[in-house]
């Protein structure tokens, strides 16, 4: 499975972007799609929020009420709607996906991994 990320941007402090993960096929098969983010200077990959197959969304305390995941099977997308955005939510964000839950909730041996897209919160 490839994931194409997109959506990332230049934002003023308040305002929103919506991320997209594209897959190259069916997300339905995959038992879980998350979004994870990169702070500048850091190496370490943080979870931001992931979905399951069955809908059921995981947030980091950091983005709960301001950040709203979510899946289109059709489309095979999984989308992160950012709201609210502050100067500390600027990172890098990749998309990742694996047949199983744990990995995507670790970050350890998760299957596939998007390239990332930036996100800049700033006045």
């Amino acid at each position: 499975v490839q994931l194409q990320a997109s959506g990332g941007g230049l934002v003023q402090p308040g305002g929103s972007l919506r991320l997209s993960c594209a897959a190259s096929r069916s997300i339905s098969s995959l038992d879980a799609v998350g979004w994870y983010r990169q702070f500048p200077g850091k190496l370490l990959r943080e979870l931001v929020a992931h979905i399951t197959s069955g809908g059921s969304t995981l947030y980091d305390d950091s983005v709960k009420g301001r950040f709203t995941i979510s899946g289109d099977n059709a489309k095979n997308t999984v989308y992160l709607q950012m709201n609210s955005l502050k100067p500390e939510d600027t990172g890098v964000y990749y998309c990742a996906a694996d047949r199983d839950i744990v990995a995507v909730t670790t970050g350890d041996g998760v299957d596939y991994w998007g390239k990332g897209t930036l996100v800049t919160v700033s006045s």
